[in-house]
């Protein structure tokens, strides 16, 4: 992969499955395009560079009078786009991982909690037609965990309704099993068997479940900006998207118990290393457990 191939698909997944805005799409692409620039003076391709690389390049940011804040974001640019690269399965290994994380702190995935899921869902309009679509999208995200293609792509042999089980294909065509929560499997099934039956499907969308009005697919972007309008109905205060409900799903289950290899296989990585970035959350999790329910929690210091 050259950089300027990887540097777009990068940037898509930024803006259609993280959501980020203008500005800070802006600063990603900015410390990508330097990286690039620097990379190709030695005809270096971004699956072929080495931590020891990528090491000197971040030292030469210090050099050239850049700002800590400025060091630190480009360290976290480019754990961002390695991480992608693992998603993507260009690689297997992050050369990241052996750089040390950025002295300002690491940005924390955004997520829902439970109530804003809630308000999420209470902001579909049900009494029209399109509103048991967005429920179902919404539910089977949350429940699911899916990458937005995962959902568009979502086909009605796919559902095993008796299992509480949907299969999905992920990166790279391969297959994962995931469980179902059973509201969101009723929600899926009342929008198939109350909305979608009357539409009539495009020609080579006969078995996709999720369908606009032109009985196509519905559409990465679509599922995005629907999100968001959403979110603005429901007086959610973040930046939402698909990803945000993947996040959301993950966080959840960790602050639940669940273990972080398990979560690795519902979402579908292929390196632990990706998924555990949600390990910060366990450990928030723990932390605010112990200072909760601790019987000496409340006790002075030095007593």
């Amino acid at each position: 992969m050259n950089w300027d191939l990887a540097m777009q698909q990068f940037m898509n997944y930024l803006r259609l499955e993280r959501g980020l805005s203008a500005n800070t799409l802006k600063a990603y692409q900015n410390d990508l395009k330097q990286l690039a620039s620097w990379s190709l003076e030695s005809d270096v391709r971004p699956q072929q560079l080495e931590t020891e690389a990528l090491r000197t390049f971040l030292r030469m940011q210090a050099t050239k009078g850049k700002t800590a804040r400025s060091q630190a974001r480009m360290r976290s640019s480019l754990r961002t786009f390695y991480a992608f690269m693992l998603e993507e399965e260009i690689l297997n290994k992050s050369p990241m991982d052996g750089i040390e994380a950025p002295q300002l702190g690491k940005k924390l995935p955004v997520y829902l909690s439970i109530p804003e899921v809630d308000a999420l869902l209470a902001a579909v309009d049900r009494s029209q037609a399109s509103g048991e679509r967005d429920v179902a999208m919404i539910e089977v995200l949350y429940a699911c965990g899916l990458r937005v293609s995962e959902l568009v792509f979502l086909k009605t042999g796919d559902v095993f309704r008796e299992d509480g089980l949907i299969r999905v294909v992920g990166k790279g065509n391969k297959e994962r099993i995931v469980p179902i929560y059973p509201s969101a499997l009723d929600a899926l099934f009342r929008y198939i068997q109350e909305v979608r039956v009357h539409l009539e499907p495009s020609k080579g969308f006969e078995t996709h479940i999720f369908l606009n009005q032109r009985g196509k697919a519905i559409s990465r972007v679509w599922v995005f900006k629907r999100l968001q309008a959403l979110a603005v109905q429901a007086g959610i205060q973040k930046k939402i998207g698909p990803h945000t409900l993947r996040h959301t799903f993950a966080t959840h289950l960790i602050q639940h118990g669940a273990d972080i290899r398990v979560i690795q296989v519902l979402l579908g990585h292929e390196s632990i290393t990706t998924t555990e970035m949600y390990t910060h959350l366990e450990q928030q999790h723990l932390r605010d457990a112990v200072l909760k329910f601790h019987p000496r929690k409340s006790q002075e210091k030095g007593i």
